[in-house]
This record gives C-alpha cells, sequence and structure tokens, in this order.
C-alpha cells in the first residue's frame, strides 16, 4: 500500500504515561505535522489512537509504532491505526498489515535487510537507528537502492533534518528530541516551539 507521509515528518511518541497523550498531540498538530506515530509501549496507545482519527480527521494521518506481533498489528489496525511502524522487518506482520488494508513500515539498517524489507510488502522502509550512520550513509544507500523510499529514525533534529532530506528521505521519524518531557507533563510551549522550528527546518 502506498502512504503518503503529510509534511514529511512523523511525530513519534513514546511515553511511560497517558494523561499528557491528547495535550501532546494536539500541539503538534497546532504546529503543523500531519503524521503521527503512537508507539503501542505507550499506556493507552490504542484508545489514543482512536480518539486522535476521531479528533484530528482525515487531515492528520495516524500511525501506530513498535508493532511486534500479529496481534500487535490487528489491535492497531482495529483502533484506526493507517500505517504501522516496527523497530524491525518481519514477513508474517507485512502480510497480516497488507490482509487489513494498512500500511507497513519496517525497521532494517544494512543493504540487504532494506530490500529484503522492500521485497515483504513494505510502503516505506524505516532506516534504523539512523544516527549510527548519518546522512552520509543514508546518501550511499540511496545510489544503489533510488527506488526505496526509505524514512530514517533515530537521531533527526531540527538542526540536522535538511541533511536527512537532501541525502535522499522521503520523510523523517522524530521522536525524543522534538518531544523531550512534553508526555511526563513537561512544558507545552517549550515543545510547540521545537515542532514549529523543527517545520521550518524541512525543506519545502
Amino acid at each position: 500500500m502506498r502512504l503518503a507521509l503529510a509534511g514529511g515528518v512523523v511525530a513519534i511518541l513514546r511515553g511511560r504515561r497517558a494523561e499528557h497523550l491528547d495535550a501532546v498531540l494536539g500541539v503538534l498538530v497546532e504546529a503543523g505535522i500531519r503524521s503521527l506515530e503512537i508507539t503501542l509501549n505507550t499506556p493507552g496507545a490504542l484508545a489514543a489512537i482512536r480518539r486522535a482519527g476521531e479528533t484530528f480527521g482525515p487531515d492528520v494521518t495516524v500511525g501506530a509504532g513498535t508493532v511486534r506481533t500479529v496481534d500487535d498489528v490487528d489491535a492497531a489496525v482495529g483502533a484506526g491505526a493507517a500505517y504501522l511502524v516496527s523497530p524491525h522487518t518481519d514477513p508474517a506482520l507485512a502480510a497480516r498489515v497488507r490482509q487489513l488494508g494498512a500500511a507497513y513500515l519496517p525497521g532494517a539498517f544494512t543493504p540487504t535487510e532494506i530490500v529484503a524489507a522492500w521485497a515483504a510488502g513494505a510502503a516505506a522502509v524505516k532506516l534504523f537507528p539512523a544516527r549510527l550512520g548519518g546522512p552520509r550513509y543514508l546518501r550511499d544507500i540511496r545510489e544503489p537502492l533510488p527506488d526505496i523510499p526509505i524514512v530514517p529514525t533515530g537521531g533527526v533534529s531540527a538542526q540536522n533534518v535538511a541533511d536527512w532530506f537532501a541525502a535522499g528521505a522521503v520523510a523523517v521519524g522524530v521522536g525524543g528530541t522534538l518531544i523531550g518531557d512534553a508526555l511526563d507533563g513537561g512544558d507545552l510551549s517549550a515543545l510547540a516551539a521545537r515542532a514549529r522550528d523543527l517545520m521550518k527546518a524541512v525543506p519545502a
């Protein structure tokens, strides 16, 4: 399944608490972020995915992250997730996601893993952990694999996001450098400023 990640930025929400999820999601959307990934190891993730879909409607794409089992796939799609992100590649997950009509973004790092993920039916491949190689590594990978859409995740920030796009990213996943302590009750105004700075740094 093809997947358009609006705005080129996927905000990754992974927290230890559930009570601030809705407020954080609202701040991110207000700042212009249109793709939201809520990891399943965050308390209340499935309910948050469902609420986000109802609240933001078709203008925002909501997905589930840290999807590791077929049961995770079923639960996430049942909650309304449009795409499912894994830290690894599992053909069984890819097959189930395809059956349910959602998009699969499996994690991979080496060229062999990236090709295997694409062959399994990925809508795009999550380059993870991207900080290990940096934008130069992505650029090197894109030369022999120009047809595979790659979404670097891990280590992406407002300071380097333009470099990732210049290296060939179709979108980027941004977690800790964006969210900071907001899911633990941190300053939402600071979160809004980080989100705006990130979106300003994304090439048009």
